[in-house]
């Protein structure tokens, strides 16, 4: 069972696997439906064109509702850490919680072997170990093993990523041979329940806001927020505090040098911002995580190896040590850059995502 969305991903997918021989089968989940009415729910136009794609592979679509289950857990806990003034990653909970545990539980009840999604990652059974490994996609700029570093070895064991062994530019013209239908369909960004609409606008319908001072590190009130829950670590869009000069110009700080969130005093209602990007305030040189999920079942070994603090940053390499309780801590070779409570860290071992966790706490230059 292929899970088509409508995007040319999962569709080459479907059609790489039916080409090698296996029945395939399609499968279009629906995950949210608040918004079927709306301009900014594409959900509508993506199953005509997933039901298009699977008419010219030539296989069945069978379109599932999963939309109970997503808000249940996935857009209850991105609601949960967003009150609690942290940045949640919904797509990595989505993928752990939906599309590799409701869909497969449903395509191995209803006989399915394997599931397949178009996902940029691979799986590669160790002999050595006997384990599932989760691999990065060969296509450095699309590799999505960060989305899925919280697979564990049931749903590895259960999974086909054949995109995940091209380049996107492959993809696409192995679209265009075939002829499918949305070949040069754009690709989606963002988050699938909020999709195109402006995102301060979408929690405004689910979280109480309660606006405070924006202060510099000298203690200056400079602004007034929102609300904490709209901003996140890092931001630099959006403060209503441009052109305002820092007093001292601190490292490099001068009137026309940008404001970027550096902290959050959820206890004082306080957003604190600092100028420049490379400000004390928002270089980590150690961080603190928890949640933590293992793609082999156990946390990796205290030693060298790579992280990533948010999706698209290079491997950053640090030293790894796990903690009780389901924790670890990661302290680089370089100070990271704005290292933001709620998102994750994932460990890798070369082009092994080993999994990671929630990110806690991170120490700070000053």
């Amino acid at each position: 069972m292929v899970g088509l969305s409508g995007g040319v991903d999962s569709a080459v997918t479907a059609h790489l696997l039916k080409k090698q021989g296996h029945e395939v089968v399609g499968i279009f989940m629906k995950n949210w439906e608040d918004d079927d009415d709306s301009e900014f729910c594409s959900s509508n136009i993506d199953f005509v064109d997933a039901a298009a794609v699977a008419d010219v592979v030539g296989i069945e679509i069978e379109h599932v509702n999963f939309a109970a289950d997503y808000k249940d857990r996935v857009f209850a806990e991105f609601l949960r850490e967003y009150q609690a003034g942290r940045t949640p990653n919904p797509d990595i909970l989505c993928n752990a919680e939906i599309k590799f545990k409701s869909f497969l539980d449903h395509a191995m009840h209803v006989g399915a072997e394997k599931i397949a999604t178009g996902h940029y990652a691979r799986v590669r059974l160790n002999e050595a170990t006997g384990l599932h490994e989760l691999l990065k996609g060969l296509d450095n700029s699309k590799d999505q093993s960060y989305f899925l570093h919280r697979l564990n070895q049931a749903q590895l064991s259960k999974t086909l990523f054949p995109v995940g062994e091209l380049l996107k530019t492959q993809v696409r013209q192995i679209a265009e041979e075939i002829g499918l239908p949305n070949a040069k369909k754009k690709d989606s960004t963002g988050i699938c329940f909020i999709g195109e609409r402006p995102f301060r606008d979408f929690l405004n319908r689910y979280i109480s806001k309660e606006p405070g001072p924006i202060k510099d590190p000298t203690g200056r009130t400079i602004g007034k927020h929102v609300g904490l829950s709209f901003y996140t670590l890092g931001q630099r869009q959006g403060l209503g505090i441009g052109g305002i000069k820092e007093k001292g110009a601190q490292r490099g700080g001068g009137e026309h040098t940008p404001w970027f969130v550096a902290r959050k005093d959820m206890v004082n209602n306080i957003l604190w911002v600092v100028q420049g990007h490379d400000h004390p305030w928002l270089l980590s040189p150690q961080l603190s995580a928890a949640d933590t999920s293992w793609c082999s079942g156990t946390a990796p070994v205290a030693g060298r190896y790579a992280a990533k603090t948010r999706y698209r940053q290079a491997d950053a390499p640090c030293e790894f040590n796990a903690h009780p309780a389901s924790e670890f801590s990661l302290t680089f070779d370089s100070h990271q850059w704005a290292v933001t409570p709620g998102q994750s860290a994932v460990v890798y071992d070369g082009e092994v995502c080993l999994g990671g966790g929630v990110i806690n706490t991170a120490t700070t230059l000053a």
